[in-house]
């Protein structure tokens, strides 16, 4: 499918994006092994989110959407059964690595796979410590894991372990397997990521704690449905944040956005570039934090981004890029090598888009550089089948003189859903 955007200003309005992802496929998660009926409210209902819906059905729980109200019949942390099939995550990296970690600890045999793209991300950094609590994971042959693979349930045992490399699915898996371990289990951070697997699991009723870059996890006997309301997705404000920061004229606000502060790496980093950004009715749901997010036109400047923020923001990364080219100066992005393994190598595809719009861009081993203040024109770009490559070349459509027609737009479904017609609203 190919859209075409058209370029725009004054763009103005409230909106609502949808329910934050990550916080979605935690509540199927979580929801489908806890005691009891969970209620949600807010879900993402994109393809990832629905993939994992997926999963958990094959697994025997009882799941049903309304809209975005979703009803999960929870069946207690060994109440899953072996399913008849493989298990397909589809495009969702979050719904493979993080229940990787719950099935590791199951009393069955199971096969999981997913789209083509899933098949390139590597798997070994969760199979590393997951087997090192005695879990079995068998697939291709070779130094690094890919799926599809098999997963053999085993009673697994505590560990203590260092994250090589700052990532929230990874830490997730393990915390997941260890609700099911003989111990407490201990992971260290090189730098704090997303917390959404911790909040919500001590919502349910387990006991997780923090000490320092310390995550502190031993095996509970129950977990305990819970009502749910997800809040709005920071990462998917992200897009409409920089369309108001750059946009001439424009007044956008997003309502009741998660702003969870392991996730705001990008409300800091677009303040720090001189965006006029206010956060408003802020509050605490079901753990999280939130807030109306309001932001108008802004003059920016180019900023280094890298080091402790980086996974803070890992996700906005290439609307940074796209907000970076309308600075003033020079935007330095570093510490970013973990761009390479998402749906695409999101390094190079930043910087092979917004090339071919004009951008004084240049990819590096850990990032990118990008001068900014040269008009960006309208061109045909490729998404490259990555929903947020998709979004952000929209965002860059939007200030470029002509127009902008992106190839294989429909991947925006895997996290929002109605995207463009949104963006279109508030012309």
């Amino acid at each position: 499918m190919i859209k075409t955007i058209n370029s725009a200003e004054n763009l103005k309005g409230k909106i609502k994006v949808p329910g934050d992802k990550s916080i979605s496929h935690r509540s199927v998660m979580l929801g489908s092994i806890a005691n009891g009926t969970t209620h949600v409210s807010g879900f993402l209902t994109g393809d990832d989110c629905l993939s994992t819906i997926d999963c958990f059905r094959k697994m025997g729980i009882e799941i049903k959407i309304d809209g975005t109200d979703v009803t999960i019949h929870g069946k207690g942390l060994h109440g899953l059964k072996k399913p008849n099939e493989t298990l397909d995550v589809g495009n969702s990296g979050t719904t493979l690595r993080l229940i990787t970690g719950i099935l590791a600890a199951q009393n069955f045999d199971c096969h999981i796979t997913g789209d083509s793209s899933i098949q390139k991300r590597p798997m070994d950094r969760v199979s590393r410590p997951l087997s090192l609590m005695g879990a079995s994971i068998t697939g291709n042959s070779g130094e690094k894991l890919f799926a599809p693979f098999k997963i053999s349930g085993r009673k697994l045992k505590a560990i203590d372990y260092t994250l090589p490399v700052a990532s929230a699915q990874v830490k997730s898996a393990i915390i997941l397997a260890a609700l099911y371990a003989d111990g407490t289990t201990t992971i260290t951070e090189p730098e704090p990521t997303r917390n959404h697997t911790e909040i919500m699991l001590n919502y349910f009723g387990a006991n997780i704690k923090n000490d320092g870059n310390k995550i502190i996890c031993g095996p509970v006997e129950e977990l305990y449905a819970k009502d749910i309301t997800v809040p709005a997705d920071i990462s998917s404000a992200a897009y409409f944040m920089a369309a108001g920061i750059i946009s001439p004229d424009s007044d956008i606000t997003i309502e009741n956005v998660g702003v969870n502060p392991t996730r705001t790496g990008i409300i800091d980093v677009f303040k720090e570039m001189g965006a006029d950004i206010t956060l408003e009715n802020e509050k605490i749901i079901c753990g999280e934090e939130t807030a109306d997010i309001n932001v108008k036109t802004s003059s920016l400047k180019g900023v280094e981004i890298g080091g402790k923020i980086i996974p803070r923001l890992i996700d906005e990364i290439p609307i940074i890029a796209v907000a970076a080219c309308f600075a003033e100066g020079q935007t330095v992005i570093k510490d970013a090598q973990e761009l390479k393994v998402k749906e695409t190598n999101r390094i190079k595809t930043v910087v092979e888009e917004l090339k071919k719009m004009g951008a004084n861009i240049t990819e590096t081993d850990d990032g990118m550089i990008i001068n900014g203040g040269n008009p960006l024109k309208g061109a045909i770009v490729d998404s490259h089948g990555d929903h947020r490559i998709a979004m952000s070349c929209a965002i860059a459509g939007i200030m470029a003189n002509g127009n902008t027609l992106i190839e294989n737009s429909q991947c925006v479904d895997i996290s929002f859903p109605k995207f463009f017609e949104l963006l279109d609203s508030l012309r």
